[in-house]
């Protein structure tokens, strides 16, 4: 028999998810019977219906599944029929009550029936049903449910996921099979990300050449940015008209709402490609690097300048051109196409990461900007959007932009995204505009959930027990202003996200924490016991033929400093099937992890373990210098968004060699300098400071403009001890500056990394400030 091994919080026993309830999310209000008795669900259950229409899909949506999932097809049935047992009942009390809650449902389990119920809302049998769905065993042939009751309803409105099809285009098929995850996770918004530079991905019957040009690539970025090259395959797809109301159809069926997003002013390329009058300056070629670009395209531009459709990532300068009254009337008619297709109140214009600089050498543009009375660029922008918003406002809808439609003024009545981190969803909610909350961190399911990549990412580190912890109403917001955010979604971005079972890999089991975060008030939520239902959800995933990460049951790991700033503490948690042995690399010894490994000098300790039988291994190499484990500083945080494990990440004893793939070890610093203050204990000798970081233009990272050090023995009084701006490449895109002097007598070190500042024209993201990353900072 196997022993448990207890390693902190995550303690899972597998031998007991059997006997228990495993809902997620979790119900606001659940009472199990202590009954033996249970439901049997067999073919002789009938389902019944109150007699409305969507209620009939409803049962027939619990009868198909099922089907396909048990094999049983129960009959179907209005309760003009005598209920026969066993049954399960579905029904919607509509009463004179005031106000509603639209998912709130009941669900009443005897040995002899089941009743779901809704009152006064149209979505909550259907939320019963996926409740009901989960407590349907996964293994076992007989279906035997527990009596037992619920009342419940959802925190949040708004609980969505994202999906980008520009940069990696799915087919219809999988746009189902997504719909069909979100109803699982009791989500209800789906938004579809249809166009952006890298292909458009809408049939707009008005502009064909969007999808007969705009919707293909010549090739595609090889590996993460900057790459190895172009794979020189045409690339692409679209969907027809008739393809989006199938979907939409599907969707409503399912109860989830389909906002399209429409890329505008920025993110346009394969638009301008399309029609290059949408341009501000339609004769010039795109600008695609060197390293980059296909062999077609290249002997396309030979031949004279022409608009492309992007092949690598990245924000790029050509942007609708904001002075012609023709972009508008483009617009305009795109708009008209869209909202016939989309019966959602809401439109995604997306409004983010446009680039100003055709703006300002455009003479039309700058026409406008002084015709309107703009002062800037920035104001051009919310001019473009609240222009936009009329019309959109003119058709019933409601504009959703990213948080950059704050800059130069809020259109009055858009919806705010805020994607980087929360400022701009506390500024809207403040002021009065619906926020939907969608930071980086932690709810951009493109970041890996595993500290130890597995395949290529765009960065960032967003693990289960982060997306878990979120709350999407900041600290910052009043009991009244925390009304304005309407909820959350997670986004998926597909740079590097190329196939469906990718798209699965990187959404599971993260959807199930999400969705938690978004139905269960916050009295309710508890991670222990979220973490010891989620097994029996990962079983439904592998019953759905569904791929998932098992990071979930990755040991985690803590660099931690001792109470002496003598060393390092290395603590590992998880649950594993029994002991951790851990040997060096260095030593022929192993030992048997008890407690937190204290760390003293260079080595690589190597961890073997197993988790479900499945044997793992984990290993670290910790550098050794005079500032590992010592006490340190920051004159400001780094950024909510890449916060590392605070200032303390920067002498851990751990250098990054993934660069973003493992973006835990990296401070990022958003247009800002970080500036540190090393105590080294004691007064020692140092001759040189080493800071690791990094240079990824595509991804607006520079390298620091400069290295600047001083040294004190009284942490009050510095002088200068050297200054470098000598960045130098080690590996791909990360790098050092080494700042070397002469033997000098210091206790206080202050390190000075300087941001590289505003982003010349001509690279990804110009006009906007540089990101800063600061891995490790070495005191010799």
């Amino acid at each position: 028999m196997k022993k448990a091994i207890f390693l902190g919080a995550l303690f899972i026993s597998f031998a007991s998810i059997a006997q228990k309830v495993n809902i997620i999310p979790q119900p606001n209000e659940i009472k199990v019977s202590n009954s033996n008795k249970k439901f049997e669900l067999t073919a002789a259950t009938k389902i019944y219906y109150s007699g409305n229409e969507h209620l009939k899909k409803d049962a027939l949506y619990l009868q198909s599944y099922l089907q396909q999932y048990y094999q049983i097809k129960p009959e179907v049935l209005p309760t003009t029929s005598k209920k026969t047992e066993p049954y399960i009942f579905l029904q919607e009390n509509n009463t004179n009550k005031q106000g509603h809650t639209e998912g709130a449902y009941t669900m009443e389990i005897t040995k002899k029936s089941i009743e779901i119920a809704s009152e006064n809302n149209t979505d909550g049998v259907f939320c019963g049903i996926q409740t009901l769905i989960q407590l349907l065993p996964t293994t076992t042939s007989n279906i035997e449910i527990p009596q037992l009751s619920i009342k419940d309803a959802p925190r949040f409105q708004y609980r969505g996921m994202h999906l980008d099809v520009s940069r990696h285009f799915f087919p219809v098929s999988f746009i189902k099979k997504y719909i069909d995850y979100l109803a699982y996770h009791k989500l209800n918004e789906f938004h579809w990300h249809l166009t952006d530079d890298q292909g458009w991905r809408i049939e707009i019957k008005k502009y064909p050449k969007l999808t007969s040009i705009g919707a293909w690539r010549n090739g595609t970025l090889i590996g993460r940015y900057p790459g190895t090259g172009n794979d020189n395959k045409k690339y692409g797809g679209y969907y027809t008209q008739e393809e989006i109301k199938e979907v939409v159809q599907y969707a409503k069926d399912r109860h989830i709402d389909v906002i399209p997003e429409i890329e505008m002013p920025g993110h346009s390329s394969a638009a301008i490609a399309a029609y290059p009058w949408l341009s501000c300056f339609p004769n010039e070629p795109t600008a695609i690097p060197k390293n980059m670009i296909s062999e077609q395209s290249k002997d396309e531009l030979q031949k004279g300048p022409k608009k492309l459709v992007q092949e690598t990532w990245g924000v790029f300068d050509d942007i609708f051109c904001a002075g012609k009254d023709s972009t508008f009337m483009f617009l305009d008619n795109v708009i008209d196409e869209v909202c016939a297709l989309f019966p959602s109140k809401y439109l995604h214009i997306g409004g983010d990461e446009a680039p100003k600089t055709h703006w300002a050498k455009c003479p039309v543009c700058q026409e406008r900007m002084k015709k309107m009375g703009l002062k800037d660029e920035h104001e051009l922008q919310s001019w473009f959007v609240q222009r936009i918003e009329k019309y959109v406002n003119s058709k019933g809808k409601t504009l959703i932009g990213w948080d950059e439609i704050l800059e130069g003024g809020l259109a009055p009545n858009a919806v705010v995204m805020s994607w980087r981190g929360e400022a701009g969803g506390i500024q809207a909610a403040k002021e009065k505009h619906d926020v939907i909350m969608t930071p980086g961190n932690p709810v951009y399911f493109d970041h890996s959930q595993t500290e130890y990549e597995d395949s290529i990412t765009i960065g960032g580190y967003n693990p289960i027990e982060k997306v878990y912890a979120y709350n999407p109403i900041p600290k910052e917001l009043s009991q009244n202003e925390s009304h304005f955010v309407l909820g959350s979604q997670a986004n998926v971005w597909t740079e590097y996200i190329g196939n469906t079972a990718k798209v699965e890999y990187m959404i599971f089991p993260r959807m199930a924490a999400l969705s938690e975060v978004l139905w269960t008030e916050l009295p309710n939520k508890n991670w222990e016991n979220f973490a010891n239902r989620l097994p029996a959800q990962l079983n439904r995933y592998k019953k759905w033929g569904a791929n998932y990460s098992k990071a979930f049951f990755d040991l985690k790991t803590e660099i931690l400093p001792t109470a002496d700033r003598n060393g390092i503490l290395w603590k590992l948690t998880g649950k594993t099937d029994d002991s951790i042995h851990i040997r060096f690399l260095e030593q022929d010894n192993e030992l048997v992890y008890t407690e937190p490994l204290l760390i003293k000098t260079a080595s690589t300790p190597v961890c073997t373990y197993s988790v479900d039988n499945q044997k793992m291994e984990l290993s670290q190499s910790f550098i050794f210098n005079k500032a590992t484990g010592k006490n340190i500083s920051l004159e400001e945080p780094a950024s909510e968004n890449y916060p590392g494990d605070g200032a303390f990440t920067l002498v851990n004893g751990v250098v990054n060699t993934k660069g973003l793939g493992r973006s835990k070890e990296f401070l990022g610093f958003d247009g800002k300098d970080c500036n540190a203050f090393i105590d080294l204990g004691e007064i020692k000798s140092i001759s040189s400071v080493v800071v690791h970081t990094m240079s990824n233009k595509g991804s607006w990272i520079w390298e620091p403009s400069s290295v600047n050090v001083t040294i004190s023995d009284d942490g009050k009084n510095y002088t200068p001890a050297g200054q470098s701006t000598n960045f130098i490449s080690n590996k791909s895109t990360n790098g050092i500056i080494q700042v070397d002097f002469n033997s000098k007598n210091a206790r206080y070190i202050r390190i000075d990394i300087k941001n590289h500042g505003t982003i010349e024209d001509g690279n990804p993201g110009a006009g906007h400030k540089a990101w800063l990353f600061v891995d490790e900072i070495e005191v010799k």
